[in-house]
């Protein structure tokens, strides 16, 4: 049975991230991934889909995820959605980063192995929704866009969401290029708060003694720094600047590249890995 790190949204919600364990998937996959486009083996992915659902007493048609694309794009589910033919549904979920419903029942969630997944639950319209937040969604604000469009389309107010920041990559393990860091910078986030450098800790003292002129004494040579993002709290700001009251937002505070033994890392295991699936379900 899957292993569900679970969230306090209110009394009418279920909302979870999947935990590695519990699956029937093997490998970097190992165990639980109901993710269709990170390489795991078809008949295992249904296996885990069938147990979750049978966990969350829902029939599979009514588990509903994208094929993200870091991009911005949110999708409204609604009953006609499962109207549509399988190719339909699946054609109406391409390029979708972000989900939203008020439709009790449904389970909609994001998958994300390093990238930032955000819940948002309006209890006033009775509203969820998922965010898939990588970097170059969250340079886009995504999470900020996302709030705006539940304002559009269900009437929410920001004061009334809530929002929980689950399980991804923290400010200590998420190195990144200069050309990541300028691209935050030319989107206008203060980079004073949202980036450090660090050294980089996979360089030995032999390599950079290798990449230095012989006369160089490499015990006098600092170590080579990198930039480092912190992701969650570049998430956690657009949610206040769209906003959602600090103490209506919960960061779990779980880092995936520390944890990858019990929540997915892409950083440690490789693109070809399982996703973790964070999701929310309203209930009548």
């Amino acid at each position: 049975m899957p292993q569900l790190l679970k969230y306090d949204l209110g009394p009418r919600v279920t909302a979870f991230s999947t935990r590695r364990q519990g699956g029937v998937s093997e490998g970097s996959y190992a165990s639980f991934n109901i993710n269709h486009y990170c390489g795991d083996e078809a008949e295992n992915i249904v296996r885990n889909r069938q147990v979750l659902c049978r966990q969350l007493q829902i029939d599979e048609r009514r588990l509903v995820y994208p094929h993200q694309t870091h991009g911005t794009q949110m999708f409204c589910v609604t009953d006609n959605f499962f109207s549509l033919p399988e190719a339909e549904r699946k054609e109406k979920l391409e390029g979708i980063d972000a989900v939203a419903t008020n439709l009790p029942g449904v389970c909609i969630g994001v998958s994300t192995a390093d990238c930032i997944p955000i819940l948002l639950y309006d209890s006033r319209q009775h509203v969820g929704a998922a965010i898939h937040a990588g970097w170059r969604g969250t340079v886009a604000r995504i999470a900020e866009q996302t709030v705006r469009r539940l304002t559009e389309v269900y009437g929410s107010e920001p004061s009334d969401l809530r929002a929980v920041i689950g399980p991804g990559i923290s400010l200590r393990s998420f190195e990144v290029g200069d050309e990541v860091w300028q691209a935050f910078s030319d989107a206008g986030f203060d980079m004073t708060t949202i980036s450090r450098r660090f050294p980089v800790t996979c360089f030995a003292k032999v390599v950079l003694t290798q990449c230095l002129p012989a006369a160089t004494d490499a015990d006098e040579v600092r170590p080579a720094e990198k930039w480092h993002i912190d992701l969650p709290g570049c998430n956690r700001r657009q949610l206040l600047r769209a906003g959602l009251p600090d103490a209506n937002i919960t960061d779990c505070a779980i880092c995936t590249y520390r944890h990858y033994d019990e929540f997915f890392s892409a950083r440690r295991l490789g693109i070809h890995s399982g996703r973790i699936f964070t999701a929310i379900m309203l209930q009548p």
